[in-house]
């Protein structure tokens, strides 16, 4: 018996910041869809816009690329959404998003790049990433694009975009989620036995330059070595 999805509250602090397409002024994301039968080169950009919101454009390399689903989407023998599962469930996505993450560091991303939206709170990460554990990964990616929020934002024919601002990005200029470089978790480093950048050096003590040694102080017997060797070398 699978363990049900974990209920929790559909708020965050961005709650109340209108959506890109309600603010006049705002730049307005661009929509990729196949509700219009595109040409061939708007089916190029398409599927581009595919690849760059699910892996990022830095994890878009020919051993991400799938040519299969590519040409299944182009003679409508899927749809965008069929589409962008595959990508999801692909072993180019797996390898560099699934494997060198913890789930909720990986459902956080999904959330992100599916649903485009930050994830609500803890509570969201914590029932999805129960999901990842007791039903496997596709059934995780199942319940985002099957969701009524992917469904009634996207359908079955356009590419999801980032759907709403976030505060931090209007303050510090921040780029959107499927811009940013994926990263690999501390913990995946280490088990990995990556470089880490660990200062071994001795441990020195700094004092302010008004502040005197008072006697007894190891300082003291430091400067009189180093005034020792610079009469000896001299």
């Amino acid at each position: 018996m699978s363990i049900p999805i974990l209920k929790y509250s559909l708020s965050t602090q961005n709650q109340r910041v209108d959506g890109f397409e309600y603010l006049p002024g705002e730049e307005q994301p661009k929509i990729y869809t196949t509700d219009d039968l595109p040409t061939a080169i708007e089916m190029d950009e398409i599927i581009w816009a595919a690849y760059k919101q699910i892996f990022s454009e830095h994890q878009i390399l020919t051993s991400t690329r799938e040519t299969f689903l590519e040409s299944q989407l182009r003679f409508n023998q899927i749809t965008v959404k069929n589409f962008i599962k595959g990508l999801l469930l692909s072993e180019g996505f797996y390898n560099l998003n699934y494997k060198v993450n913890n789930n909720y560091r990986f459902v956080e991303m999904c959330v992100q790049r599916v649903l485009g939206r930050d994830t609500y709170n803890q509570r969201e990460k914590l029932a999805f990433s129960v999901v990842i554990g007791s039903r496997g990964l596709e059934a995780f990616i199942d319940l985002l694009i099957n969701s009524d929020e992917y469904i009634e934002n996207f359908g079955d024919n356009t590419v999801p975009y980032q759907r709403r601002r976030i505060i931090a990005q209007r303050s510090k200029g921040e780029i959107p989620f499927n811009l940013k470089t994926p990263r690999m978790g501390q913990e995946f480093l280490i088990k990995q036995n990556m470089p880490q950048l660990l200062w071994a050096g001795p441990v020195r003590q700094f004092r302010p330059q008004e502040q005197k040694p008072k006697a007894g102080d190891p300082a003291l017997f430091l400067n009189m070595v180093a005034d020792v060797s610079v009469i000896a070398i001299n």
